[in-house]
């Protein structure tokens, strides 16, 4: 049994609460799929608290951090600067900045485990691919991205959780009540935001692999906490906190 998160943004609260409903239910073995920073008000919170995980990927927010930011828009990229220098020149000892530093920068972009495919974007572009839902629409990419999967392939990046098969067709959690079996079909699953859902729903998403079907879960947080501390910082807008309360 293993938790899969993604997308944290800098969202300690949220993160908090997703690794409590975690630990409560006994499980120990947690994959991140990236961008544990960016957005958010606190980088270096959850770099830290990620390093207890089995596996953290690199995501796009983590490489504009550690890199250069490529197709960021103009909010996004501000916040990104920003936490660079949190990153670089946080209160902290130069050694615990630089361990943090490294560890980011040192992120492989996928991962495969036996059947299991884990990327941040996609199977086709594990960093910068986006798979909307209705990207089930547009068949030749789905069929380029599905040729690179051996069976099931968990990704993150839109924030929008769900279940893409390979008939092109996409199922909410909502739709298969919150549990999908995986029956040897290829499958996609997008595991959703811990730190800024976009599907309209504001809580914390992630999902759990157990026996073979996925669970997702969502977690309520104090998402007013983080808002206040993004209002709180001039390099981040106020839209990135409002954004929040509406999950979108």
């Amino acid at each position: 049994m293993k938790a899969i998160i993604s997308d944290i943004h800098s969202n300690l609260e949220a993160l908090q609460a997703v690794l409590a409903d975690i630990k409560s239910q006994g499980i120990t073995e947690i994959y991140c799929l990236g961008d544990v920073v960016g957005y958010g008000p606190n980088p270096r919170e959850c770099v830290d608290l990620v390093m207890d995980c089995k596996l953290v990927l690199m995501g796009n927010h983590d490489q504009g951090a550690m890199f250069d930011p490529d197709g960021f828009n103009a909010s996004a990229e501000r916040a990104i600067f920003w936490t660079r220098q949190q990153l670089e020149s946080g209160p902290d000892p130069r050694a615990v900045r630089e361990k943090r530093w490294d560890f980011l920068a040192e992120r492989p972009r996928q991962h495969k485990d036996g059947n299991c495919l884990f990327v941040h974007g996609s199977a086709r572009n594990p960093l910068n691919e986006y798979v909307f839902p209705e990207d089930i629409y547009n068949q030749r990419k789905m069929e380029r991205i599905f040729t690179l999967v051996d069976k099931y392939c968990f990704q993150g990046h839109t924030h929008v959780p769900g279940i893409f098969s390979e008939n092109y067709q996409f199922h909410s959690p909502e739709d298969v009540n919150s549990a999908h079996k995986l029956d040897g079909t290829k499958t996609l699953c997008n595991v959703g935001s811990v730190g800024q859902p976009r599907d309209g729903n504001w809580r914390s998403c992630y999902v759990v692999l157990k026996d073979e079907t996925i669970h997702f879960r969502r977690v309520e947080y104090e998402v007013e906490k983080t808002i206040k501390k993004i209002y709180d910082i001039p390099d981040l807008e106020n839209f990135l906190g409002d954004r929040l309360r509406e999950g979108r």
